[in-house]
């Protein structure tokens, strides 16, 4: 299931009409590593966590409990106010793998989206977040960042490559540019003549 939201929700005293950027696994699938990823617009869990939850609360019931790994938030508030409740935030530097976030209902469960850094170019977000909703995925969401790290360095060196390859002459060298192409000879071969 494909989730994406408009605000309605004031963050900061202030509504915004920005998609939620969410992506969960289909309703009624085989527990997977991650449930999903969500690509926040920032790493201010006081100004992204309301909207989010307010989104997964008719979803999955209500959010009570959000973990991260301090490594990428900066600051990690306590609780955020969400549509007349309260979401305790905390954290945990080892045991949680820095790229997910965990939520908590105590009415239903829990759920692991990974989460994709803010600044994540469109295309690469677009791609982890159809992996991490893959109901059949079987990794991590540290694993997911990595291979995409790794696709990324895989294509810049493609594309400097291709621009030294360009730079010296590249394919344009082996075109003719001002005359026209050759044309094909054809003549007729003598026959050998035997000799004696």
């Amino acid at each position: 299931m494909t989730t994406t939201i408009r605000y309605t929700h004031a963050v900061e005293g202030r509504t915004s009409s920005l998609p939620l950027r969410l992506m969960l696994a289909p309703a009624g699938t085989a527990p997977a590593l991650l449930d999903g990823a969500w690509w926040p617009r920032s790493r201010d869990l006081t100004a992204e966590l309301p909207a989010l939850t307010a989104v997964l609360d008719p979803l999955w019931g209500r959010i009570t409990h959000v973990t991260v790994n301090p490594t990428f938030w900066p600051v990690i508030p306590r609780k955020v106010p969400v549509d007349g409740h309260v979401v305790g935030v905390g954290w945990f530097k080892a045991e949680q793998d820095p790229h997910k976030l965990l939520l908590l209902s105590y009415n239903t469960g829990r759920w692991d989206l990974l989460v994709i850094p803010p600044e994540t170019v469109p295309a690469t977000a677009a791609r982890l977040m159809t992996e991490a909703a893959y109901p059949l995925g079987t990794l991590t969401a540290s694993a997911l960042m990595e291979e995409a790290e790794q696709r990324r360095i895989a294509e810049e060196m493609e594309l400097s490559l291709v621009s030294v390859w360009d730079s010296e002459g590249g394919h344009g060298a082996r075109l003719p540019t001002s005359r026209s192409p050759a044309q094909a000879i054809v003549a007729q071969v003598p026959d050998a003549v035997e000799s004696i």
